[in-house]
């Protein structure tokens, strides 16, 4: 409901722009009519362009009222709190002022003479009170639009006062504009002569001069949003978010004595001044000791064949699509040796949704330099989550990750009663000129199966802005663990599809039956894994999914560290939208976090130990699976429920358009950590931030004059 009111509410506004220009062109033209009964024609064609921008007006106000009634303030505020009073004030002018004025026009002109309109009348066709009116509405539609494009969210009060301080001027000289034409009407005795070259060029001078004054403001932000070439990628506007005062009250909090603020060129940045902060290179995995599992990957340019012949010109990991898969066990010391053999963008090793320490995250610029052509990095860690993970180069990642460099990554529990008797990683991915695969296979995959053992499909969504569909048909299953945490006392499902976002992981189990076993991928009978006791047979009947499975109350609720009634120690909101902005010098719809773009999106401050808690609301067209690197985020509620269910612990959370989650987390891993929307190309476009811990530093630096680029 949310995705229909607000494009209603949109559309009616772009068309309330186009009519209302129409009417005030109209109106204006209205001293041009040759004879009295031209006249009356136009005046009264003015009722239907005074109806029907009234009617687009009305209609977006109900929509943004209807929303207000259904969605909390986050969602509508600026909508009815500033548009619809704005679209209540042309209306006013238009009803108020202008329409007892056309109908008298329209009366005295209701004999239709086929004679020139004497002064009277042409006083009357330019009154300033009635044309003026016409031109308030199209200027006020303009704002409106305006408001769509740049939404004041956070509601800023200077966001708002500038736009409305230059409609007021620019309003006033319309006005005084029209008043000079009623003027010119009432001293001359002959008949405005319509002359359409001459009032086009004037016009057009007039568009072109008003253009030049507002491209100055413009080619300002646009020079101001050039990153350099070099920055810290601590930039950002440090955020202490809110923290509880006297009484209880939420008050915004401030930095803590002994930090400073330093400028960079694009943004802010934090530092100690005793230079006592600690590097995130210190904050790394065990650096001595016998790996219990060692692994090498080469990252390099390869062709590979997928099942039906089909081949990809890839970026890989050894030579191998997706890249090798990457299984240990929990407890396990791990060491990983990357090198870089011809990947000229350079490559990185991110462990997405395994909580590493901070310096074996693998962000280029941020926790280590890109590994470049004839270059290596180790990186080694205790993998202390069992469950599904992958890994993936977060060095140029949209780029890296649609070509390839990515693989799956799978920590066993250590009880071996939980293992299954099948473990089944199903990896998706869409290869450019190939389409979708299920790892290496964009054809049928069969597997025989012995009936009774226990199977268990390791779902991985890889793709960059894909919410994929599984539905596993021939059997009841339960999902047993999500983003690589174990959900507890799961129910059996049937004719349920489960949506993957981007970056997300569902662990499936079910116990394999007599008859054959179907997971399809998207619907297709043609791309998915079939399952049977000889590998054989049909996929069974396609079942119609009655519904799409939700975390938020699916399983038994279970104790755990904090829940909606603790105290949290911070609190942030996180508001993602889509508003007209520069990013690096390139103008567009951007897609944003409280506003921004990096590096100028918010950098949430916490300390080690605090209970935090995000809100975060999605005002935008579009879903965003927020990715939060090394925590897993406790889905407190949605959408103002409570989650009554299993604990849901997330790391890649899926916030639709009009949707808005309540997670928590403990500030337990020091570093500085990205939180990026993981629709990569959104993030390539600056929906990025990051969290910080006071009194961490980063030494890396990103930008053209160096080789890291995270995004």
């Amino acid at each position: 409901m949310y995705s229909v009111l607000t494009n209603i509410s949109q559309a009616l506004l772009f068309l309330l722009l186009i009519f209302g220009l129409i009417a005030a062109n109209k109106a204006s033209k209205l001293i041009f009519s040759p004879t009295e009964k031209e006249l009356h024609r136009r005046a009264r064609g003015m009722r239907f362009w005074t109806i029907l921008p009234s009617l687009l007006a009305a209609g977006s106000i109900a929509a943004d009222a209807m929303l207000a009634a259904i969605s909390p303030p986050v969602f509508w505020i600026d909508r009815l709190f500033l548009r619809a009073p704005l679209a209540v004030l042309a209306l006013t002018l238009l009803w108020v002022i202008a329409w007892p004025r056309l109908r008298m026009l329209i009366q005295r002109t209701q004999s239709q003479r086929e004679i020139a309109p004497d002064m009277p009348r042409r006083r009357h066709a330019t009154d300033s009170a009635l044309v003026a009116p016409y031109k308030w509405l199209a200027l006020a539609s303009a704002v409106l639009v305006y408001f769509v494009l740049s939404p004041p969210i956070p509601f800023l009060m200077v966001e708002i006062a500038i736009p409305l301080t230059v409609m007021v001027f620019i309003g006033s000289l319309l006005w005084m504009h029209q008043s000079s034409r009623n003027a010119a009407a009432a001293a001359s005795d002959a008949v405005a002569v319509y002359q359409p070259w001459r009032r086009r060029a004037r016009i057009t001078v007039v568009t072109a001069a008003a253009c030049a004054i507002l491209s100055v403001p413009a080619l300002l932000a646009m020079d101001a949003s050039r990153h350099p070439g070099s920055m810290s990628m601590m930039a950002g506007k440090p955020d202490y978010g809110m923290i509880r005062g006297q009484g209880g009250k939420l008050v915004k909090a401030s930095a803590p004595e002994g930090h400073a603020h330093h400028s960079l060129p694009v943004a802010g940045t934090v530092q100690t001044p005793d230079q006592t902060s600690v590097p995130v290179t210190a904050l790394s995995g065990p650096r001595e000791g016998k790996p219990d599992r060692s692994f090498t990957l080469t990252a390099k340019k390869a062709s590979v064949a997928l099942s039906s012949g089909k081949t990809v010109d890839a970026w890989t990991y050894n030579g191998e699509l997706p890249g090798p898969e990457i299984r240990v066990r929990e407890g396990d010391l791990v060491e990983v040796t990357l090198y870089n053999e011809d990947i000229e963008d350079g490559a990185t090793l991110h462990w997405h949704g395994l909580d590493v320490p901070n310096a074996e995250d693998g962000v280029a610029g941020a926790t280590q330099d890109a590994v470049m052509p004839g270059g290596s990095h180790t990186y080694r860690f205790i993998a202390e989550q069992a469950g599904t993970f992958w890994y993936h180069s977060h060095q140029h990642s949209k780029e890296a990750v649609e070509k390839g460099l990515f693989g799956s990554l799978i920590v066993e529990p250590v009880e071996k009663d939980r293992l299954p008797d099948h473990d089944i990683v199903v990896l998706t991915h869409v290869w450019d000129g190939a389409g979708t695969a299920v790892g290496s296979f964009d054809t049928l995959k069969r597997m025989e199966i012995t009936p009774g053992e226990r199977v268990k499909l390791r779902l991985i969504g890889t793709d960059n802005w894909v919410r994929r569909s599984y539905t596993l048909s021939g059997t009841p299953f339960q999902v047993t663990a999500i983003d690589g945490v174990d959900l507890n006392e799961p129910e059996l499902l049937e004719n349920t599809d489960l949506v993957l976002t981007t970056g997300g992981r569902y662990d499936v189990e079910f116990t394999m039956p007599e008859s054959p076993v179907y997971l399809r991928v998207d619907g297709s009978l043609e791309r998915g894994i079939l399952m049977s006791s000889d590998g054989a047979g049909e996929a069974p009947k396609p079942p119609r999914p009655t519904a799409v499975f939700d975390p938020t109350h699916y399983g038994k609720a279970a104790p755990t560290p904090f829940d909606a009634g603790s105290d949290f120690d911070r609190e942030f909101t996180m508001i993602l939208d889509n508003r007209l902005a520069f990013f690096n010098g390139a103008p567009a719809l951007y897609d944003t976090i409280n506003g921004k773009v990096f590096p100028n999106t918010p950098m949430y401050m916490v300390k080690e130990g605090d209970l935090v808690k995000t809100t975060i609301s999605n005002r935008s067209a579009v879903d965003h699976p927020m990715h939060l690197h090394g925590h897993h985020m406790l889905v407190l509620s949605r959408n103002g429920k409570l989650a009554t269910g299993s604990p849901w612990w997330s790391d890649t959370l899926d916030v639709a358009p009009g949707e808005t989650y309540e997670v928590a987390f403990v500030a337990n891993n020091p570093g500085l950590w990205m939180d990026h929307c993981h629709n990569l190309q959104h993030a390539a476009a600056g929906m990025t931030m990051h969290l910080m811990y006071e009194g961490v530093s980063s030494p890396f630096q990103i930008g053209t004059d160096t080789h890291n680029h995270p995004e």
